[in-house]
């Protein structure tokens, strides 16, 4: 492990000199290339050092120890000494857990599909709450949000259907965790008799693809376009600027009528599908590896349930990993993090044992 990491530092050292060259700098697609590949080796070499700084201090205070003649300096070093052995094991296991593998996709920016489940005007409120909170989440960690599809539920404030396009540094692999069924429990404003009703919502998180990553032909599509509704400008019920795309070898339908133009609308709709027929590939691997990947948390089940939001107790509960937290307003707002990096350690977890095994 310490010969890998030792080269992993040499390359970023190298790559910091890469950074600063004039000429790379001048080439803004291989400075962005460049620049990505530091930002992944980055934790890592901050890691190593944190790592190798323990280990130095450990020699340093144990020779200390063993040399030390007056007892309370050689008591305070001892309590030093069994302080830093003890940060040791958790330094090298936070390293191991680096040096996994990523998965191909967690670099990669997303879609995110979200629906309105069972409950009426409540999901489709419940779902118009799910996507504040993921744009919001976005926004905390400096990503840029795009609404590509946006269908209004006849409730005011509700959705129907939304799909979000998130992008940033890797997004993927922070919400995949993300997909499966939210279910909220909460009294709705129009209760009276001040009953609790569970409502749900599904969410979807897709990994962006290239062109490259998916052979689309064009006689496999059929695109019909039709009128756009709803809010939207001149062009609305005028104009057929919506477009809808069907894949027919896989049976995918994509619409989208968000913009003016129907070749903007195309180009979303397009965006949309290759998309989805990336997930199938992904969806596939992962069922290749099923029998190897036991946790649940990269199960990738969208029908299954993996989180609660309690509004009268204030709760949220993660199902996969028995995770709870009682901030449900602070989450709602955006403030995910906690629930993700617990997700992110237990996945990590499951693959540093599947490694030994």
């Amino acid at each position: 492990m310490l010969d890998r990491l030792e080269a992993i530092k040499d390359k970023y050292l190298r790559l910091e000199e890469q950074l600063a060259d004039p000429e790379v700098i001048s080439d803004q697609q291989r400075f962005r290339q460049l620049n990505k590949e530091y930002s992944d080796l980055k934790e890592i070499v901050q890691a190593y050092e944190s790592y190798r700084a323990n280990l130095r201090q450990t020699g340093e205070v144990r020779e200390m120890v063993s040399q030390e003649q007056d007892s309370d300096m050689k008591a305070l070093a001892q309590a030093e000494l069994d302080e830093l052995e003890k940060e040791q094991p958790e330094l090298e296991q936070h390293l191991k857990m680096l040096l996994l593998p990523k998965d191909e996709a967690d670099s990669r920016n997303v879609i995110i599909e979200i629906r309105a489940g069972t409950g009426g005007d409540e999901a489709a409120l419940f779902a118009a709450d799910l996507l504040r909170m993921y744009q919001r989440f976005a926004e905390r960690r400096g990503w840029s949000c795009e609404m590509l599809e946006f269908s209004e539920a006849s409730i005011p404030g509700g959705c129907k259907e939304t799909v979000l396009a998130i992008s940033g540094h890797d997004v993927y692999g922070t919400m995949k965790f993300e997909s499966g069924v939210h279910r909220v429990q909460r009294v709705p404003e129009t209760e009276t008799q001040g009953r609790i009703h569970t409502s749900a919502a599904s969410v979807a998180v897709l990994p962006e693809a290239e062109e490259v990553d998916i052979d689309i032909r064009r006689e496999d599509l059929q695109t019909d376009t039709f009128r756009s509704g709803g809010k939207g400008g001149q062009n609305v019920n005028k104009v057929e600027t919506a477009v809808r795309i069907t894949h027919l070898p896989s049976g995918i339908v994509v619409a989208c009528q968000e913009e003016r133009s129907q070749l903007q609308n195309r180009e979303r709709a397009m965006k949309m599908l290759r998309a989805k027929l990336y997930d199938m590939q992904l969806a596939e691997k992962n069922r290749e590896r099923a029998d190897l990947r036991k946790s649940m948390v990269t199960t990738g089940d969208r029908s299954a349930k993996i989180r609660t939001y309690n509004f009268p107790q204030s709760r949220v509960t993660d199902h996969r990993i028995g995770f709870t937290s009682h901030a449900l307003p602070q989450i709602l707002e955006g403030a995910l993090d906690e629930i993700v990096e617990a997700l992110k350690l237990h996945d990590q977890t499951a693959r540093l044992q599947e490694e030994r095994l």
